[in-house]
């Protein structure tokens, strides 16, 4: 099949099809993953986005359902430079898409539309399969809104509450989207989960009387997520915090802190960042948006900063029990560096 990519500048590449006919539009994102290609795309974060893969060759090993981070692929299209229809491990790439109604598009020059992406910011861009011009998508592209102006998380966050029993700590999660791993992470430390959905209020999530409050990453801009920054909010000071990602970024609003959009983001499974010790980890990240350090309240300390940029990657308050990381230690797919760094310091700081 025919396949065409357009941009809101107005360029557009031409390729091979694969999945299914059909078109999708929003941000167009890199990931310099080399593998856990399935897990990039089962995440919720990439909700509202076109996930393209700087890795030349995606989908060698096939499809392993049992890494899956939630139901299904959560990104709406998928960009690779070449896929293996001959993979060493499960069902290829390109039969899964097929059988599931994805939208994917190989033989294009991903290094091009990487450094573009690097260059200009992310950007607008909308994808369709089979017949469609370049202007048709183009126009397209331009009329995707901006990801500021659209809310994402009710579509990748539980509907209803659920619990997840455990020997341990009583853990209150309010689910943005949450990757399954965090889940698993918690689990395996013996914690018991008290799952909620994104807009649940405050008094309805203490009800089950938590030891501890967690908050999990999700998709598009925190500050749309208003009711899940009043839950968090509310519970400041009560109990211990923790947050990863999108979680890391709405206790910063909860504490009064400010967020902006990067140019074009973290995502990948090979970002440097340094602890307030020296020590630098190797993370798993995928985000757009970030706390400005410059803003949190007296009593935070940044605690971890990303290398390449500098950006703020974590921050703490100890006398309020409060620690967020902005990457993900649940380490999957990727490096292990930080499950214990953040997951063991997490259970051992739960009175």
């Amino acid at each position: 099949m025919k396949a065409v990519l357009g941009l809101e500048d107005g360029d557009s590449v031409i390729g091979e099809g694969f999945g299914v006919e059909g078109s999708c539009a929003g941000e167009l994102v890199f990931c310099t993953t080399m593998t856990g290609y399935m897990e990039a795309l089962t995440d919720p974060s990439y909700n509202g986005q076109i996930l393209m893969f700087t890795y030349p060759l995606i989908g060698n090993y096939g499809v392993d359902e049992g890494n899956f981070q939630s139901d299904g692929v959560k990104a709406l299209g998928c960009v690779v430079r070449e896929i293996c229809r001959a993979p060493s491990g499960g069902p290829p790439l390109d039969r899964y898409f097929e059988r599931n109604g994805l939208l994917g598009l190989t033989g294009v020059d991903t290094r091009r539309l990487t450094i573009k992406c690097r260059k200009m910011g992310t950007m607008r861009a909308a994808l369709f399969v089979g017949d469609a011009s370049r202007e048709q998508a183009v126009e397209s592209a331009r009329n995707v809104p901006l990801i500021t102006e659209v809310d994402l998380i009710a579509a990748v966050s539980c509907r209803e509450p659920y619990r997840i029993p455990g020997p341990g700590k009583k853990v209150a999660v309010l689910d943005l989207g949450i990757k399954r791993n965090q889940l698993v992470s918690m689990s395996n430390r013996g914690a018991d989960l008290y799952v909620f959905p994104h807009d649940t209020p405050h008094d309805v999530v203490a009800s089950c009387r938590p030891d501890a409050l967690f908050i999990s990453n999700g998709p598009g801009d925190p500050k749309r997520a208003v009711a899940s920054v009043e839950c968090v909010r509310n519970f400041i000071g009560e109990i211990p915090i923790f947050g990863i990602c999108f979680g890391n970024q709405i206790t910063g609003l909860a504490l009064g802190a400010d967020t902006y959009k990067l140019k074009f983001g973290h995502r990948g499974t090979n970002q440097p960042v340094r602890y307030h010790d020296g020590s630098i980890y190797i993370t798993t990240q995928n985000h757009g948006f970030v706390v400005d350090g410059e803003t949190l309240p007296e009593g935070c300390i940044v605690s971890h900063t990303n290398v390449n940029d500098g950006t703020l990657e974590g921050f703490e308050d100890r006398d309020l029990g409060i620690s967020c990381v902005q990457f993900h230690p649940e380490a999957h797919g990727g490096p292990r560096d930080t499950e214990e760094h953040y997951f063991g310091r997490m259970f051992r700081r739960i009175p």
